[in-house]
């Protein structure tokens, strides 16, 4: 059979071309102004465009684990880009979109189970872990390029703003799932050239990791200066912090705007 999966295995999902679906037209309502609430389809556009890199990020853990020989992701319908198929659909979906509308931050996704013991090199393995924040950093580059290419000429501001909170979020997504910390990925990169006593010492640590790394977010000089590296990676690309705040603002449509934003959307 190969490094492959049958043709059912690979098809996309209708849930997932559905949220596509979602993020095209909500997408063009925020483009056009054709929304009543600015706010609210920005919200949409938002959500849904989150989530379709929250999918794509386990598919391309998965995918690169089956061409590194781990021929059981197709069957665990991973590679359908299916967010209902993955191992922990509180942690790889629920939460992050929860995370982005009570704090406006981008929680590393869950998990898709890859059965490791089908791998040989060590190299693979750090691919595995790697491929999946990369999309992050992929779909930041993209949510940006209009910024840092100068191509913001006829683009309305209430869909610059959008594109410029959602590169907040794949920005902070891909810095903290690249921490080296048990149970993110980062952790997964570097731990096959760990010795084996560290990583059986390390194992039990894993399933507390991403609360760790939130505790830590809680203590205000650790919150200010993790924001403060998203935020400077994202005027190093030409998204002013007025525009990714006006989206942020924006986003939360249930509150009372600033004034500023809105006028600004308008």
């Amino acid at each position: 059979m190969g490094h492959t999966a049958s043709r059912g295995e690979r098809q996309i999902s209708s849930v997932f071309l559905g949220i596509v679906a979602i993020m095209a037209v909500t997408g063009w309502a925020v483009w056009t102004g054709y929304a009543a609430s600015a706010g609210l389809a920005i919200f949409l556009f938002v959500t849904s465009a989150w989530i379709v890199s929250l999918c794509l990020h386990e598919y391309a853990h998965a995918r690169t684990a089956l061409h590194s020989g781990d021929l059981t992701v197709g069957a665990k319908g991973y590679l359908t880009l299916n967010p209902l198929k993955y191992t922990h659909v509180l942690l790889s979906v629920v939460l992050p979109v929860l995370f982005v509308i009570l704090g406006g931050l981008g929680l590393p996704g869950g998990a898709v189970y890859i059965e490791r013991g089908r791998i040989q090199k060590r190299w693979q393995h750090s691919l595995i872990s790697a491929a999946g924040p990369l999309t992050n950093v992929a779909f930041a580059a993209v949510c940006t390029a209009p910024f840092w290419l100068n191509a913001l000429d006829g683009v309305p501001p209430a869909f610059r703003f959008a594109l410029a909170f959602l590169a907040l979020l794949q920005v902070s997504a891909a810095i903290l799932n690249f921490l080296p910390v048990p149970g993110l990925d980062g952790y997964g990169v570097i731990e096959p050239w760990l010795s084996y006593n560290v990583r059986r010492q390390v194992e039990p640590l894993a399933p507390f990791g991403l609360i760790a790394v939130f505790a830590l977010l809680w203590i205000p000089e650790v919150n200010r200066f993790f924001f403060d590296v998203v935020y400077a990676l994202l005027g190093a690309l030409g998204v002013s912090d007025l525009e990714w705040y006006c989206g942020w603002d924006l986003y939360r449509f249930w509150q009372s705007g600033e004034g500023i934003c809105e006028t600004a959307a308008g």
